[in-house]
Order: C-alpha cells, then structure tokens, then sequence
C-alpha cells in the first residue's frame, strides 16, 4: 500500500530503514523447490490465508498452493462496523474467490473436519483427504461461550456477538434500524486478548453516530471486563467532541464485571449495576479456532504458539499458523498483522521446502479505526523476534492528539484506501 498519511510518514521512514518495505527487502529470490508435486495446503482464505497464497504462487510458481475454505464467499470483519452502523453495505465487504482461482491457486469449498499431522493429509467434511508437505492454517477465533452465564450460541440469535462477519453483521444491523428513538444500546467487551482490540470502540462510535443522526433519544452503554484499551485517548478525545450525551463507557473497576446475561429480559447485570437495553452486542472472550486446538496447535492452553520466524507450530512439526489464532507476543489480532504474518510465513515456507536461508523477519501493523463516518484514528506498529524468541514492538506511531477535524478526516481517506489495498492483494 502506498503510505500517504502525513501522520504515519515517520513511522513508514522507520519501517523504509529497518528494510520491510517489500518482500524484496527479506533478501530472497524465488526459490527452486525440490520438485513440482511439492504441495502446499492452506485452511482458511481470510488475511492470513489468501494472502500467504497469493505470495506463495509468485515466488514459488512451481508449488501446488491448494486452499480449503469453508465458505462461498469471503465477509471481512474491517469496515464490518461500517456496515452495521449503516453507512455501508454487505456487498462492499464480500469477496468472491475468483482472484485467487485466476492467479493458479487451486480453491476447494469445503470444511476440513481433521488434520492428521502423522499422514500429512487433511480429511475433508465430504470425506475427501488432500495430502500436504506444509499445512498452513489460518482458521481465525471461536468463541468461550461458558465464560458468561446466561450467554450461549443460541443466546446469540437474540443478542449478536457479530464478531465473525456475516449473518451476525446483518442481524445486529437489523436489530438497530427496528430499535425505536429512545432505546438503549449495550456492548459488552471482553478481557484481551480478542480479536481486533480497538474494534468494539470503532463499533461503539459508529452506532453513535448512526444513533445520533437517526435516533437523537437513544442512548449507548460499553461495559468493558477491562479498564484500558487500544487508543483509549484518542477514542475519548472523538466521544467528547462527538457523542458526549449519547456513549457512556464502564470501565471494569466501575462495573466489577458480568455476572449474568438473561437474553429473553435483555438484562446484563455487573456486580454493581444491572443494565436493561433494547439492543445487546456480546462480544465473548476468544479463543484459537476449534480444528486448532482439536488439532493440538495451542497445546494446553487457547492460543497457537508459532516459531516467530517462521510461524511453524512448537506443537505440531510441518504446520503453520497465522492470523488471530496464533500467540504472536506483542502482535495484535489484526487483519494487517495476519497479512504480515503471510508474507513472512510465505517466504519462510518456500525457504524450507527449498533448503534456501531463513530470512529473519521484521514485520508490521497498521491499523485504522473510525469513530465516525468522516472521522478515523490511527496506529502503526514494527516488531521483530527478540534474542529469546518473542516478538516484541519496536516502534509504534500514533494519530496525534488533538489532531484537527481535517486530520481526522483524511485518515478516514486512507483508511478506505488501506482497505481497498490489502483486500486487492488478497482477492485481486
């Protein structure tokens, strides 16, 4: 993506200098793999998934890059928020995979049932096996849906958690358009880690503004399991100006946390506060997809732990994990930070198969939030494996405080354009 922002320009200078501007800069030419029926296996066509595949098939055009998807079509969770606020459509964050077939990279729709790592070979829901010399798996988040009582899979057909985009998206979206002027919206946020940190608050001040300009009596409630969050500043800086009588945050300390959800009243009761509200978004704490962990690549615990280097599993030898699954030290779960990882593990995959030098990775953040529809943050973020193996943020770059209303509004510009960027590249 070009790098046009005035507000990042220092940061991308940082990144120009520590040599991550491009996959060249990793220091590998395409490799000679050890011979044409080399195939690699990817779960998963999200930012992790679609991209590593895409840059797979331009290095190492001689690889077999299959790709297993479950879905038909593709829904981003960036610019989802857009969507449920109402200032944008289903249509213009979901993606075909016609792009990727074009490109030579064999698409398969299908669920993938079992990963057996000893076979090297993938069972399929229709009972087809594909056979793999590197699985690469980029199956994204599930949810702890015992971790709040009251609040289960069925309990979010009345109170969405539209954290996975799609039919989630559509019914939240519904369910505020239906809510009459004068109701009360709440979201409940979970303790980190989750993924996209600062989107619950992107999706607050959406509703907001949505609220604000639709229905003016209505009023919105964050109950947060935590007492600071991602650009926490910069957020209350936009509700101030913005939304000063319409969002009301609760910070943990305040609430003392959710002790129980009863969908059929929509009540949320905290230890110190029982909300009632017309609309709930429960957002539940997370976890690595449910094939990740059945497949023993998050061990014992709920997150997938990868060799910084190479995101191959410390668990699971010849298996790859990228995106929100993984535990990627001071890496977010973002959709940059997933298609960072891509590239990297790309490289990295292709460097294995080929017996070529391991390139040593730098990689990056980027990431925007809207807080409303003409007004977006943002944040820019470089890491690198320190000497004990994890990967730690050397630089970070914020959105100034007390930038100007233009300011503001020309990061909403680039973040449409980051958007339009990194989905290109995914799906082309």
């Amino acid at each position: 993506m070009e790098m046009r922002n005035p507000i990042l320009a220092k940061a991308f200078d940082r990144r120009q200098f520590l040599g991550v501007t491009g996959l060249a800069a990793l220091g590998l030419a395409a490799p000679a793999l050890a011979g044409a029926a080399a195939r690699v296996v990817i779960i998963g066509a999200g930012f992790g998934g679609a991209t590593c595949a895409r840059v797979l098939r331009r290095i190492a055009p001689d690889l077999q890059v299959t790709l297993i998807e479950r879905d038909p079509t593709y829904v981003t969770c960036p610019f989802s928020n857009l969507v449920i606020a109402g200032f944008a459509e289903m249509s213009s964050i979901t993606y075909s995979y016609d792009g990727l077939k074009t490109a030579g990279i064999e698409v398969v729709i299908d669920t993938v049932t079992q990963i057996d790592s000893s076979g090297k070979a993938v069972t399929l829901q229709s009972g087809s096996r594909v056979a793999y010399d590197r699985l690469i798996v980029c199956v994204g988040i599930d949810f702890k849906w015992d971790a709040i009582p009251g609040y289960d899979e069925a309990a979010a057909q009345i109170l969405p958690h539209a954290w996975k985009a799609g039919a989630q998206t559509k019914l939240l979206r519904t369910q505020l358009q239906a809510m009459e002027d004068g109701g009360t919206v709440l979201i409940a946020v979970p303790e980190s880690p989750y993924r996209c940190p600062p989107g619950p608050y992107e999706r607050a001040s959406l509703i907001a503004a949505y609220l604000q300009a639709n229905k003016p009596k209505s009023k919105l409630v964050i109950v947060d399991a935590k007492d600071t969050f991602a650009k926490q500043k910069l957020f209350n800086e936009g509700w101030s100006a913005l939304y000063p009588d319409v969002l009301r945050w609760v910070g943990f300390t305040d609430s003392g946390g959710i002790t129980q959800v009863d969908p059929a009243t929509k009540t949320v009761v905290t230890a110190f506060e029982t909300f009632k509200a017309d609309v709930i978004n429960i957002i539940p704490p997370q976890m690595a997809g449910a094939l990740a962990r059945a497949s023993g690549l998050a061990g014992d615990g709920d997150w997938c732990t990868v060799d910084p280097v190479t995101f191959e599993s410390v668990h699971v030898p010849l298996v790859h994990v990228l995106g929100d699954a993984t535990s990627a030290g001071d890496m977010p779960k973002s959709g940059t930070a997933a298609s960072s990882q891509a590239r990297i593990c790309a490289y990295a995959v292709a460097a294995l198969m080929s017996g070529a030098k391991q390139p040593q990775p730098t990689l990056i953040n980027t990431c925007y939030s809207f807080v409303a529809p003409d007004y977006a943050i943002s944040v820019s973020e470089v890491f690198r494996p320190d000497a004990s193996g994890t990967i730690k943020q050397i630089v970070q770059e914020l959105s100034p405080s007390g930038g100007s209303a233009e300011l503001h509004n020309q990061e909403g510009v680039y973040a449409k354009s980051w958007y339009q960027s990194i989905t290109q590249t995914m799906f082309g």
